[in-house]
C-alpha cells in the first residue's frame, strides 16, 4: 500500500515559532512549543541553544519556552563587518523518545539565530523573527561559504563546453568563492591532486598544486602550467594545467580534486596564504 512521501511539507499559512529580542548585552529567544504549527507541543527539554547546548530558562510553561543568554555565552559566534557587529547562534530541537520504536513522527530542526548591532549607532532591541529550516536540509546554512571549481573556455569568459582535451592542451581552471554575505574575501588553492577515480586515496595520484599554493606541475620541463596574473577579482583564482594522462592506465579519464580556502582580502601573502607559479627562467 502506497501511503505517501515522508517529509514533504503541506502548504500552510506562515508560521513564526521563534522570536528574538536583541538587547545590549544579551539575547532573549522565545520558542512556541507548537513548533511546527500542527497543534503538537514539543518538550521543552528537547530544546537547546548554541553549540554548548544551553537549556532554557524555564521548563514549566504550557505554551512557550524562553532562553535568556549573554551575547558571548553558549558558544555564540561574533562576526564583524564594516558596518555591523553580528552575533549568531542556533536553536536545536532534538526530539527524545520514550520508547524504542524504530519510527519517529517528528523531525529534528536547527534554527539559525542572529542579532545585528550597528557599529556606529545605538543598539536596537527590536524583536525579529528568524527564518528557519529543518535539520535534514542544513546546519546553520547562512554561515557557510559557497566554493566552486570549474573548467573554463579558451578566453576565460565562461565554462568550457567540453571535457575532452588533447595531451598537452591547457586545461583552464577557475576557483571562486561567493562572498556576497561576508566581508571581502580572497580565495586560495592549497592543494590539487589528479587521480583515476574520485577517491584521492586510491590508485595512482599526481600533485598539481602543493605546499599551500605552489603550482608544482609548472616545474616539469614539458609543462607551462601557471596561475593567471593578475587576478580578475580577489574572490577568483585562475590557473592553467597542461593536459596529461596516467601511464598504463586503462582509461584516459582523470579526476582533479582541489582543496579551496578563503581568507580576508586584507591578509598579507605569506607561506600559508599564497598562489605561486614556477619560473623556469629564474631557477
Amino acid at each position: 500500500m502506497y501511503i505517501g512521501e515522508v517529509g514533504q511539507p503541506r502548504q500552510q499559512v506562515a508560521h513564526n515559532p521563534v522570536s528574538v529580542v536583541c538587547d545590549e548585552d544579551k539575547m532573549v529567544v522565545t520558542v512556541q512549543r507548537d513548533l511546527y504549527g500542527n497543534g503538537k507541543l514539543v518538550k521543552a527539554s528537547d530544546l537547546s541553544l548554541g553549540s554548548q547546548l544551553c537549556p532554557p530558562e524555564s521548563l514549566n510553561s504550557e505554551t512557550t519556552v524562553v532562553f535568556r543568554v549573554g551575547l558571548q555565552e553558549c558558544g555564540n559566534t561574533p562576526q564583524m563587518t564594516a558596518d555591523l557587529l553580528l552575533y549568531s547562534t542556533f536553536l536545536t530541537y532534538k526530539p527524545s523518545s520514550a520508547t524504542n520504536l524504530p519510527i519517529t513522527r517528528t523531525s529534528s530542526a536547527v534554527i539559525p539565530i542572529k542579532c545585528y548591532y550597528p557599529r556606529h549607532d545605538n543598539v536596537s532591541s527590536n524583536a525579529i523573527h528568524p527564518t528557519w529550516v529543518p535539520y535534514s536540509s542544513t546546519l546553520t546554512y547562512e554561515e557557510k561559504l559557497n566554493f566552486s571549481l570549474r573548467l573554463m573556455n579558451d578566453d576565460w569568459s565562461g565554462p568550457s563546453s567540453s571535457i575532452v582535451f588533447q595531451l598537452g592542451e591547457p586545461l583552464k581552471i577557475e576557483a571562486t568563492v561567493d562572498a556576497n554575505n561576508h566581508i571581502p574575501l580572497r580565495i586560495l588553492v592549497d592543494r590539487c591532486v589528479a587521480t583515476l577515480n574520485p577517491n584521492t586515496t586510491q590508485g595512482p595520484s599526481y600533485e598539481i598544486i602543493a605546499y599551500n599554493g605552489c603550482l608544482i606541475d609548472g616545474k616539469q620541463e614539458d609543462s607551462s602550467s601557471a596561475f593567471r596574473a593578475p587576478r580578475p577579482d580577489p574572490s577568483k583564482l585562475q590557473f592553467s594545467v597542461d593536459a596529461f594522462m596516467f601511464i598504463n592506465a586503462n582509461s584516459p579519464l582523470i579526476f582533479i580534486t582541489c582543496f579551496l580556502r578563503a581568507v580576508t582580502n586584507d591578509a598579507s601573502p605569506d607561506a600559508l596564504n599564497k598562489a605561486c607559479s614556477y619560473s623556469k627562467t629564474n631557477r
